[in-house]
């Protein structure tokens, strides 16, 4: 295989779930591709760079393998590797955040005392 679609890459080294949502990703400007904005059709080719925003994290990686078939997690991580510098950035980041208090919650639906300060909050707001 010498070239893959993008959308196809990103679903196949399991950064997105769906091609559908790698479709969304580069349409919306996450992912950049030889320093450009790519394109859902754009080639991929084995030494690109790819920049991926996802969320809170930024990542730097390097295409070290082409597939357009979804497989395995680990043989997932061989399509690509990310460079020290982003791995360095990304760990900086989260502890930043940490340290800042914007650890996000996905404890799921609040529990009854918060939705008593929640809908005390609506009543006196809404008056």
């Amino acid at each position: 295989m010498e070239k893959v679609r993008l959308d196809k890459w990103l679903w196949a080294a399991r950064f997105f779930r769906t091609r559908a949502k790698a479709k969304e990703a580069i349409e919306g400007g996450k992912i950049n591709i030889r320093g450009g904005k790519g394109k859902p059709a754009k080639e991929v080719q084995l030494d690109d760079q790819l920049i991926i925003r996802q969320g809170w994290d930024e990542k730097t990686v390097i295409v070290k393998g082409l597939s357009d078939q979804r497989r395995g997690a680990s043989e997932a991580q061989r399509l690509y590797e990310e460079t020290p510098e982003s791995v360095a950035r990304r760990t900086l980041e989260a502890e930043r955040r940490k340290a800042a208090g914007l650890q996000v919650s996905s404890s799921g639906r609040p529990d009854k005392k918060k939705r008593r300060q929640i809908h005390q909050f609506r009543e006196k707001n809404l008056r």
